[in-house]
């Protein structure tokens, strides 16, 4: 499990945090296009009691004051529709929390001090709108309450000297909201990545449980699921650029003796050791697959003639009788092979034809005196 730093919850593993922000960044566009809009409207609602605590000479200031801080969310909220949003987002919509609160304190700082009983709780919505709705991080959100805490009483208690007692008690209700608010945005945020890292787990076992189902268990080869599904796409391919493609029904000759004489444990290790001969001595694009028992199935993408096939089916032999270790010289094995061809002129256009095709043609060559390959329709 990806460990998370306990303040700034990031996780430690660059490549997980970098998957988290792009999973969030959807979620994240709507959040913080929806916060904005509610940010605006709330901060153009403020202006309906000011009447109430402040001259009609000073309305002018403060809207002035209050549209200069409006162009922030608006500009937030253009850039949310463009591409670097998704590079750059914490930033910005940070901002848009931050500029809430220089505007609140830019009228406080114009007003006459009794006005701060209708506009100082502004103060406590902007932090409780930082912290859990614009979709800013804790991390991001912390720093810029605490740039306002301080610039607040930088401004009110060392240079426009409030009341003691009013700046004690306004101090302690913006601390107890960044108390709430940042507890609330910090287990939001924790168990949001939690959740994150529990969908990648469970994505990483249905991704394990899907590449057992279509894999075989003892060789780690593809099975015949897997195969029909390669062949089929190489059937597709084979009608749209025309490439000749081949199939290799591959069976081992002497594999019985193995099991029959050294038992089963000795017959998977000769089983493992040609599974891996194979596949080291095909191209990425081809596929090595096991059908079961002995019986191998290699695809092989535009193969070229029937003498690349030939020569293929020659080298496979030879690979497969290497001495296998762990097993006596008089143990050595071989192989018989069927090659089918396709795609031909009335020749099998279905994965269940062409392995048919190649399994006949692998008989047809154990027939003839195994440890060579044969053709079908030879």
């Amino acid at each position: 499990m990806n460990r998370m730093h306990p303040l700034t919850l990031s996780f430690h593993d660059s490549a997980t945090e970098r998957a988290f922000a792009r999973h969030r960044l959807p979620r994240l566009r709507l959040q913080g296009r929806a916060a904005i809009i509610v940010g605006i409207v709330v901060y153009v609602s403020y202006a309906a009691l000011e009447h109430l605590f402040i001259l009609p000479e000073q309305i002018g200031q403060v809207w002035m004051i209050r549209v200069l801080a409006l162009l922030v969310p608006v500009g937030v909220l253009a850039f949310t529709y463009s591409p670097w949003f998704e590079k750059t987002n914490q930033l910005p919509l940070s901002l848009v929390g931050f500029t809430a609160a220089l505007g609140l304190i830019g009228m406080l700082w114009h007003l006459p001090v009794a006005s701060s009983n209708y506009y100082y709780p502004g103060l406590m919505l902007a932090t409780f709108y930082t912290y859990n709705l614009i979709g800013a991080r804790f991390i991001q959100a912390l720093v810029v309450n605490v740039l306002v805490l301080l610039l607040y009483n930088i401004l009110f208690g060392y240079l426009r000297q409030f009341p003691e007692a009013m700046l004690l008690s306004q101090n302690f209700f913006i601390v107890s909201a960044n108390l709430i608010g940042g507890a609330a945005g910090y287990l939001a945020e924790y168990q949001g990545r939690r959740l994150f890292l529990r969908e990648l787990q469970l994505e990483d076992e249905r991704q394990l449980h899907l590449d057992r189902s279509l894999h075989d268990r003892l060789t780690g080869l593809p099975n015949r699921e897997l195969l029909d599904d390669r062949i089929n796409q190489a059937l597709a391919l084979a009608r749209r650029d025309s490439a000749l493609h081949a199939g290799f029904f591959v069976d081992l000759d002497g594999f019985k003796d193995v099991n029959d004489q050294l038992g089963h444990d000795r017959g998977d290790i000769a089983l493992r050791e040609v599974a891996r001969r194979l596949a080291l001595s095909m191209r990425e694009t081809d596929t090595v697959s096991r059908l079961g028992g002995d019986e191998f199935f290699l695809l092989v993408h535009d193969i070229g003639s029937c003498d690349s096939a030939a020569h293929l089916a020659e080298k496979l032999i030879s690979l497969i009788e290497q001495p296998v270790p762990g097993l006596p010289d008089d143990q050595a094995l071989s192989a018989s092979i069927g090659i089918c061809l396709f795609p031909c002129d009335g020749g099998p256009a279905t994965p269940e034809a062409i392995i048919r095709c190649a399994d006949l043609a692998m008989y047809q060559a154990k027939a003839e005196g195994k440890r060579r390959f044969c053709f079908a329709g030879d």
